[in-house]
């Protein structure tokens, strides 16, 4: 068995992984809000505390931890921008000493949520049986991880595969980690709105702009009619399936970024499959329909020309049932009984 812990800005999600990706005593806190660094760990070793009480407790051999980033995992720290309350914060030393306190002194492996995804997705999703591929969280950020001949590579502070800061638009716009034109700031969902709502595109509900009624009944239909005007990305991928030309050109923009990267990831490093989950892929076709149209001019070279693009299966399981499948690729298998 495996602990599984998977750390984010909305939950704190715990459970005992079985070897064939099976998931027993799952459980979950509320991320807190408003309080320092221990009360957040405190939601940590309530998690930790819940797992304990299971019968399959005591065949744990192991723990993986998935973390929101900034990660370092050569120090065991992480920094997630959406906890406030950590910064720096020895993550996996403190719930390696939680896991001991309540009887299981076991190895414990830090890794990123993109780093976390990749290595499930590997695993049991998309990218199984393929020994070299590029995974993708396409949501408020943009992330991801590698795997190279059939291993997770999460770089010496677990920090590789990062392509959301890959530049492709040489004179793009300041990025928000310091260099400019990243795919970030152009494909991740909080910069499709916001470029969309720039060339003015006007969210369903809202005053009439230069969208026009049909995007407006569209995501009406989607949203629920008489609900809060939609201005995120979801919002602009109801107005993209209605056909609005602001829109398709948002998510047009996104596709041309992420192939770009993907095409340059493939070219470094011979992967032969890009995996994408996340809230942005959820639009389906309306981000991977440009994504695919892009690479086929920038994926060229004849070992790059096959590369697949396509979905990423394990959804909400992805955080942990990566966390353990990180676990076991990173950490050495216990010894037989």
């Amino acid at each position: 068995m495996t602990v599984a812990i998977d750390i984010g800005g909305t939950k704190i999600a715990g459970a005992l992984v079985h070897p064939d990706g099976t998931m027993t005593a799952t459980t979950r806190r509320a991320t807190p809000r408003g309080v320092d660094a221990e009360g957040v760990m405190a939601a940590v070793a309530e998690v930790v505390a819940d797992l304990s009480g299971s019968p399959l407790w005591a065949s744990a051999v192991r723990c993986g931890v998935g973390s929101a980033g900034p990660v370092d995992t050569s120090r065991g720290t992480v920094s997630p921008v959406n906890i406030g309350a950590w910064r720096e914060f020895p993550v996996q030393a403190r719930i390696a000493a939680e896991l001991a306190a309540r009887g299981a002194e076991l190895p414990t492996v830090l890794a990123g949520d993109g780093v976390a995804m990749t290595a499930a997705e590997h695993w049991l999703g998309a990218a199984r049986g393929h020994a070299n591929a590029l995974c993708m969280v396409v949501s408020t950020g943009v992330g991801g991880g590698l795997i190279l001949n059939n291993q997770l590579h999460p770089g010496p502070t677990g920090n590789a595969g990062h392509i959301g800061h890959i530049s492709v638009a040489f004179d793009g716009e300041p990025c928000v980690c310091g260099s400019r034109g990243c795919v970030e700031s152009i494909a991740s969902g909080t910069a499709i709105a916001r470029w969309a709502r720039e060339q003015g595109w006007t969210p369903a509900g809202a005053v009439n702009g230069p969208t026009g009624a049909a995007a407006g009944s569209a995501a009406d239909h989607a949203n629920g009619s008489g609900s809060a005007p939609d201005a995120s990305a979801a919002g602009v991928a109801a107005a993209a399936a209605a056909g609005d030309p602001i829109a398709l050109a948002a998510f047009d923009r996104a596709g041309r970024a992420l192939a770009a990267a993907i095409a340059a990831t493939a070219t470094l490093v011979e992967t032969d499959i890009a995996v994408i989950g996340g809230g942005v892929a959820a639009s389906g076709d309306i981000l991977f329909a440009p994504i695919r149209t892009h690479l086929a001019a920038y994926a060229t070279l004849s070992f790059v020309k096959e590369l697949q693009v396509v979905p990423a299966t394990l959804g909400t399981h992805a955080g942990l049932i990566g966390a353990a499948a990180a676990a076991m690729m990173l950490l050495p298998s216990p010894p037989s009984s």
